[in-house]
């Protein structure tokens, strides 16, 4: 490919005022937390199961094809089914079933019983000893059994003869009924017949035999302890006789009510005499402290109550007669000395106040001490004639139980006598089992329908488990929420594309990517492709860059991503493609020093490049290439590898050739490394206008992507947006239906006047090349 070094300078825009990393339009935001917010909980299950739905149909198809081969496979079992009706324990002799029952049981637990009996070994190891079922080959054990020998089996044999039995009888209650249903299941329909029936017959006789032997043991044992009792009733009778005797007791009971009687007048008596000692006891202490109490306490018609009238009444006068005539007048004097005597009279009768009712005090003391006494000694003679009672009731009710036990007994030995011979039962066959004619095992379409059923249930749970356990990136809401930055567009998947769609390049652009070498290379898609989705989806990259500042667009772009392959050179390259067509002159700077890819992806020599012009080997119009395909598209290429990559970046060559390209380029797209692996990507964004992170759909994790935005901002880079690649276009629904035939006939016709301009136009020098190329610019 020819170099074109004709880098005039052009004139710089003013900057773009930077993309804020977390500035995104309030409208932008609030609509796409409500979509988030709103968003079916069906749906998203729904949108897991289809993507998932290669896996949910392998495990349903499997466990299906398992269940039907095993249905079609496994023998037929046959089931034979025994009525019987068990009526309630009513034995003629009612007595005698409440003696050795204790009490009536309910006919749930009556009936659980018999299930019981049912399901026993003994009724299971009579049957097949009756019936030989050793013999048979699903009993397993007739190999090892002796021809002639039956019901010998002993040890291990016999464990498993009874497990297989149990295995195949089903004994069931039905609900409501007094009905019990007695099932067998063999792969022979009169096996199962027999058995069942030989089952119900061994419980009926066990049921007989039971009984009889019962009655019979009660004769023998109410014989034996018939004499027992009587010894017993003769001997409690003689001891309550002997203790009435002893303590000479007639008729215990008046006595021990006249004690009991006296006891309750004492007990009120104590609490009036504890009332009362309270009441003159708040008196004293009352007096104690103030003695001008007393004549209040004592009432008004007391003499103490007088004398102090009569003080009051000549200390007035005193006063008086002082004020008028002097201390020294003679009534003055006299009245003096009345007020003297009559104040020691009132004194001497306080006190004798305070002492009587100190005296009454103790009285009320003493009263209740001799009462609480008494209260005592009533209470042990009360004990006294309750200890008698109990032992006389103890002697009383020990000879009335013996003497009950002992006619009860009499009685029933009776009976028994009388019953012993009868042989009753309240069981009842109702009907008996005969041969099936359809087996109940396998039902193959319900297990192949059961098969389908659970091979879906578990192959969605496999689905979600899945999901659960994926922590990648799946859609651009996930990328949005998580980086608190747009994303700029949605690439698809270059096997999403499917040969349906009507790809409108013309045959011209795949003679010159073929002649090339570069057909069918996704990093030249829109070259190649210009009407796939793929290239409008870079497309609408271009546009939402252009459009991602508020007054003018980014001019120096770096594209980068956090881990190796998730598309970056392929973002820049198409991303260049797109920003060219618009007639501006554009630089594609390949920054990955250490794997370069655009020479590669564009079959450009790569002798010079980057490393060179930073190291001033040689200069920027040496090094860079002008492509064929685009006169206004130059490729300044990584160059040879430099053993100090990242330091070459972080020199001021590197930001004064940032500032030469800005002078020379209206856009400059930069290819760099993945941001976690090394630092070169990190160093060179905050030279740039903005950084475009491309995330790898189910490929990039949410760990990965939000630690390489946090350093690119930490170092000063400015984020636009994300670029979500890779994305299945059939799966996840972001494109199929919105594009249409229509579409790629325009580019078809757009783009075949474009190529034939360029190969017949001598590189667009020409007049027809001329307005090809206008109108290829302005797509």
């Amino acid at each position: 490919m020819p170099e074109h070094n004709e880098l005039a300078p052009i004139t710089p825009s003013t900057p773009a005022t930077p993309y804020a990393p977390n500035h995104r339009p309030q409208s932008v935001r609030d609509l796409a937390a409500s979509e988030v917010d709103t968003f079916s909980y069906l749906r998203s299950n729904w949108d897991i199961v289809v993507k998932h739905r290669s896996l949910i149909l392998a495990v349903t198809a499997v466990l299906t094809i398992a269940v039907a081969i095993y249905s079609f496979k496994v023998k037929p079992v046959y089931m034979a089914t025994a009525r019987i009706e068990v009526e309630a324990e009513q034995p003629l002799i009612n007595k005698l079933d409440d003696l050795f029952r204790g009490s009536e049981r309910s006919d749930m637990t009556f009936l659980s019983t018999q299930v019981s009996v049912l399901e026993s070994d003994n009724l299971a190891w009579q049957a097949i000893q009756q019936l030989e079922l050793a013999r048979l080959p699903e009993f397993g054990v007739a190999s090892r059994q002796p021809r002639g020998v039956v019901g010998t089996t002993m040890g291990a044999e016999h464990t498993a003869l009874l497990t297989t039995f149990a295995e195949k009888r089903h004994v069931e209650q039905l609900k409501d009924t007094r009905m019990l249903e007695v099932s067998f299941e063999s792969i022979d329909p009169t096996v199962a017949a027999r058995v069942a029936n030989a089952l119900v017959d061994d419980y009926i006789e066990y049921n007989f035999r039971t009984k009889y032997d019962a009655t019979r043991q009660a004769t023998g044992w109410m014989e034996q302890q018939l004499d027992e009792l009587k010894l017993k009733v003769e001997k409690s009778q003689q001891a309550m006789v002997d203790y009435e005797r002893e303590h000479n007791i007639v008729d215990l009971g008046d006595k021990q009510s006249v004690s009991e009687a006296r006891l309750e007048d004492l007990n009120k008596s104590v609490t009036l005499a504890q009332a009362d000692r309270l009441q003159k006891e708040s008196q004293y202490q009352m007096v104690k402290g103030n003695e001008t109490l007393a004549g209040f306490l004592e009432g008004k018609e007391t003499l103490l109550s007088h004398l102090e009238e009569r003080e009051a009444d000549l200390q007035d006068q005193y006063t008086q007669t002082l004020g008028q005539y002097g201390p020294n007048f003679p009534r003055v004097v006299r009245l003096r000395d009345e007020v003297g005597e009559l104040d020691a009279a009132v004194k001497k009768e306080r006190r004798r106040v305070v002492d009587s009712i100190y005296s009454d005090y103790m009285a009320s003391v003493e009263r209740e001490k001799l009462l609480s006494q008494a209260v005592a000694e009533q209470k042990d003679e009360v004990g006294q004639y309750n200890q008698l009672q109990i032992e006389h009731n103890l002697l009383k009710r020990d000879f009335e139980v013996n003497q009950q036990l002992y006619e009860s007994l009499l009685q029933h030995l009776k009976d028994a006598n009388v019953s012993a011979g009868l042989r009753a039962t309240n069981i009842h066959k109702v009907d008996e089992a005969v041969p099936p004619t359809f087996p109940v095992r396998p039902k193959k379409g319900r297990n192949i329908a059961f098969g389908l059923i659970a091979g879906l249930v578990l192959g969605i749970a496999f689905a979600l488990a899945r999901e659960a356990l994926d922590n990648s990136i799946k859609s651009a809401q996930e990328v949005e929420m998580l980086i608190s930055a747009p994303a700029l567009a949605i690439i698809p998947a270059s096997s999403s594309r499917s040969s349906s769609y009507a790809y409108a390049y013309s045959s011209e652009a795949k003679q010159r990517a073929a002649k090339q070498g570069r057909n069918g290379a996704v990093e030249l898609s829109v070259l190649t492709e210009p009407g796939s989705p793929i290239s409008e989806s870079f497309r609408t990259l271009r546009t939402s860059i252009l459009l991602s500042t508020a007054e003018h667009p980014p001019q120096v772009l770096l594209v980068t991503s956090s881990q190796p392959n998730e598309g970056k050179t392929s973002t820049s390259l198409n991303l260049a493609f797109t920003l060219a067509q618009k007639g501006d002159r554009v630089l594609i700077v390949d920054g990955d020093l250490r794997r370069p890819g655009v020479a590669r992806a564009l079959k450009i020599p790569n002798e010079k490049g980057l490393s060179g012009v930073l190291t001033g080997a040689y200069e920027l119009k040496d090094a860079t290439i002008r492509l064929d395909e685009m006169e206004n598209l130059w490729v300044l290429p990584s160059g040879p590898h430099p053993p100090n990559p990242a330091e070459l970046l972080c020199s001021m060559k590197m930001e004064r050739l940032i500032k030469e390209l800005r002078q020379q380029f209206s856009h400059v797209v930069v290819d760099s490394p993945p941001v976690l692996l090394i630092t070169d990507a990190t160093i060179v964004s905050s030279m740039v206008d903005g950084v475009v992170m491309v995330v790898e759909s189910e490929g990039t994790t949410r760990a990965a992507l939000a630690r390489a935005c946090r350093t690119i901002q930490h170092s000063g880079g400015r984020i636009l947006g994300a670029v979500l690649n890779k994305v299945d276009a059939r799966r996840d629904g972001y494109y199929g239906h919105y594009y249409y035939p229509g579409y790629y006939g325009y580019y078809s016709e757009h783009y075949k006047d474009y190529y034939k301009a360029k190969d017949g136009g001598a590189d667009g020098k020409g007049a027809n090349g001329k307005a090809a190329n206008g109108k290829a610019a302005s797509a």
